[in-house]
């Protein structure tokens, strides 16, 4: 089990203690901190488990946290946790249970919105689908990592995530997921996803959709798809930079609309 934190400590220590009270008891916690300057290790201090433990690194970003944590886990299951979210006490048990009896590589909850401390209904468009559904996936992230969970063997293959990118990291490693694994879904809302404040990601980082776009590119050049993969991919990414480009010529960027659309030109050419 890995929590990535930064500056979460008033946060932190409720999803630990999600994790650390959860009714399946045998696994392994690694709360990686990347960088943070708050109160974040006095908080894991707060915790005496021997399943926990506290790893620390120079601020590099959520991808290298994930990673660093993934690589000194063991188990045979990965499960990840944003520190602002937690779980439900049988989110594992059920989950494990789930993972065993379907033979599924990776598999999601559903989950509770929370956003500014009232709980919300997420759109039809964020509901969580089940089995195959990469055409889906280009349109919008469906997978939500403080859910998910995915066999060692499936990282072996497919990961790590992308430390490249300062956002929409997940985005990139279900797009190759989604290219070569179904997804299974556990139709119980186990995970509790708090929004609104201000460090989030979604928040701070201005478009988004480049890193979508870069995530779509890193896809087509580091997989080889088949062929109907790679249409919907590459007219994905031809509708993406589009939305994009306009984007930037509306706000006077013109130099950046044209340096996606050659750098896209340049991959189509390069396939």
């Amino acid at each position: 089990m890995i929590i990535p934190t930064h500056d979460r400590a008033d946060v932190l220590g409720r999803a630990v203690a999600s994790v650390l009270g959860q009714t399946w008891t045998d696994f392994e916690l690694f709360v990686v901190d990347d960088g943070s300057s708050d109160a974040t290790a006095s908080v894991l201090a707060e915790f005496d488990d021997p399943r926990l433990t506290g790893m620390h690194q120079e601020n590099k970003g959520v991808s290298a946290a994930r990673n660093l944590g993934i690589a000194a886990s063991g188990g045979r299951y990965v499960a990840l946790l944003d520190s602002d979210d937690y779980w439900m006490p049988d989110k594992l048990e059920k989950q494990i249970r789930f993972m065993a009896e379907s033979g599924f590589a990776i598999c999601q909850t559903e989950e509770i919105w929370i956003r500014n401390g009232q709980r919300v209904n997420p759109r039809f468009k964020h509901a969580k689908p089940a089995g195959w559904f990469l055409e889906r996936s280009l349109e919008l992230c469906l997978i939500s990592p403080s859910c998910v969970m995915f066999t060692r063997e499936l990282w072996r293959e497919l990961g790590p995530f992308d430390e490249r990118l300062p956002a929409c990291e997940d985005y990139s490693l279900w797009l190759r997921v989604g290219a070569r694994h179904p997804v299974g879904l556990v139709p119980e809302a186990l995970t509790v996803k708090t929004g609104g404040h201000a460090d989030q990601l979604s928040r701070r980082i201005i478009g988004l959709d480049l890193y979508r776009i870069y995530a779509m590119i890193d896809l087509l050049r580091s997989m080889a798809l088949g062929g109907e993969q790679r249409i919907m991919v590459e007219a994905a990414l031809r509708e993406r930079v589009r939305l994009y480009a306009q984007g930037c010529i509306k706000h006077g960027k013109d130099e950046e609309a044209v340096r996606v659309r050659e750098l896209t030109a340049e991959v189509m050419r390069g396939l």
